[in-house]
């Protein structure tokens, strides 16, 4: 990246460059450029598909063909309120998920292999949490962060019961199905990689893939649940994305399992922790009872 800075700014002459996480924006006589460090050429093959697919909401390359660092075109972002940003972001995934839909066929072993990785997923996090509540049940004296934890411990079973029995009947719902429905996929949502301006952008594509659309929704929730309310997002995208019963299961099962809360460390930090995982916890029930389509299960 350095090297390839050098050869820029011998090329570009650049009166002033700005570091801002992992790219570097170079203001010269020539424009202003985004450089990111380049180590294969996914960006540019990602690029190359979606345009075959008609989608063009991406920051275009300024220069093609380096080795070393990809240069983007700098887009200026107009502010807006993050709520807003949010819908309008949807709005361009579900288009980029429409646009790139198609159906390939599956056996039976790839759902299986789904089932068992969740179904490993849930018995690692029971057994986890039941080691760490025997454990606290020993204290006579516990900590604020452990009284806060042992307060709210049901609701972490609770909801690795939910996952179990709603991954079984997921599973009986598409274990004889031969298709499943496939997107290109961003795989790295969240609100400060998409820009508006004249137009809409979404940036950092170097995760990108063809798999289930529901990812795209899983990493966006995950990432930013406790900056947002995500039903009206959800609700948006599903009525310009419509997913399949299937797919809408596996999304509230996946988001369900209880994240793993860690106790090492200072006593505060401990607490925020605990926090912030119990609100994810409570807030995903929450959605979930809501948007979790009738006689799928209860909460």
């Amino acid at each position: 990246m350095n090297n390839a800075l050098e050869v820029l700014k011998r090329e570009y002459k650049p009166y002033r460059l700005t570091k801002k996480k992992k790219v570097t924006i170079m203001n010269s006589t020539s424009g202003t450029f985004v450089i990111k460090e380049k180590k294969d050429n996914k960006i540019e093959n990602a690029y190359e598909y979606l345009l075959s697919r008609n989608f063009d909401y991406f920051p275009k390359l300024a220069v093609e063909d380096r080795k070393d660092v990809n240069v983007f075109e700098y887009i200026e972002e107009i502010p807006m309120p993050k709520e807003q940003k949010a819908m309008d972001m949807i709005d361009l995934v579900a288009l980029l998920h429409n646009k790139t839909t198609y159906y390939k066929e599956v056996t039976e072993d790839k759902y299986k292999e789904i089932y068992e990785n969740l179904k490993e997923n849930i018995v690692y996090t029971e057994g986890y949490y039941n080691f760490l509540y025997e454990k606290l049940l020993e204290e006579v004296y516990p900590s604020p962060s452990h009284y806060l934890l042992m307060r709210n411990i049901y609701k972490i079973f609770e909801s690795l019961n939910f996952c179990q029995d709603q991954l079984d009947r997921w599973f009986d719902g598409v274990k004889e199905e031969q298709k499943t429905r496939v997107a290109f996929i961003h795989n790295n949502l969240e609100t400060d990689h998409f820009i508006k301006n004249t137009r809409e952008y979404l940036i950092s594509w170097e995760k990108s893939k063809i798999d289930s659309p529901i990812l795209d929704l899983i990493g966006f929730y995950q990432k930013e649940y406790m900056n947002l309310n995500f039903e009206p997002i959800l609700e948006r995208y599903l009525r310009n994305y419509p997913l399949s019963l299937n797919e809408k299961h596996l999304f509230f099962i996946v988001i369900s399992i209880p994240p793993i809360i860690n106790l090492e460390g200072k006593e505060m930090n401990i607490t925020r922790e605990i926090r912030k995982k119990l609100d994810y916890i409570f807030k995903t029930e929450t959605l979930v009872k809501k948007l979790l389509p009738p006689n799928n299960g209860d909460r």
